[in-house]
């Protein structure tokens, strides 16, 4: 693979494609489950970042802003935003059933709590993402599909 992504011969294009078909797949296996926290964001823009300066045979000692590589490559970051789709998507889809995965999703499973700092649920990430407000409301969207799809639909299109 790294011959087809490092290959001049090969235009930008193409090989962001390959990239899209082939690696970010791997890279977001799962990522439905995930609770993103500011770390693993910058890791994750950190591994995008390193494709690309691969992929434009960019040296990590060479003096070139993110900006400029994204110029580079006629792109902008997107792995986070589509992670945040498609648990977005996700989650919709487990709180339309009534189920043990609803409870596990939204967290109100009873019994003790653990000690120590709590861990942050899928849901307060997604309400934070996609500006609902309270964990509530986004609970009750999810229950009328179209409005649901809306409220994904327009925090892509702000990319955040």
């Amino acid at each position: 693979m790294k011959t087809v992504l490092t290959n001049k011969n090969i235009s930008i294009r193409t090989r962001r494609r390959a990239l899209e078909c082939y690696i970010e797949p791997i890279l977001m296996y799962g990522c439905e489950g995930w609770t993103i926290s500011k770390q693993t964001q910058r890791k994750l823009e950190a591994t995008e970042m390193w494709f690309l300066r691969r992929m434009l045979r960019i040296s990590w000692t060479a003096k070139k802003t993110n900006d400029t590589v994204l110029e580079e490559a006629h792109t902008t970051r997107i792995l986070i935003s589509k992670i945040r789709k498609r648990q977005a998507t996700f989650f919709g889809h487990v709180m339309r059933r009534e189920k043990l995965e609803n409870l596990v999703t939204t967290g109100m499973l009873e019994g003790k709590r653990s000690r120590g700092k709590q861990r942050e649920k899928l849901i307060e990430g997604l309400t934070d993402w996609l500006k609902a407000g309270k964990s509530l409301e986004a609970i009750e969207a999810t229950k009328d599909r179209k409005k649901w799809r809306t409220m994904i639909a327009n925090a892509v299109k702000q990319g955040t």
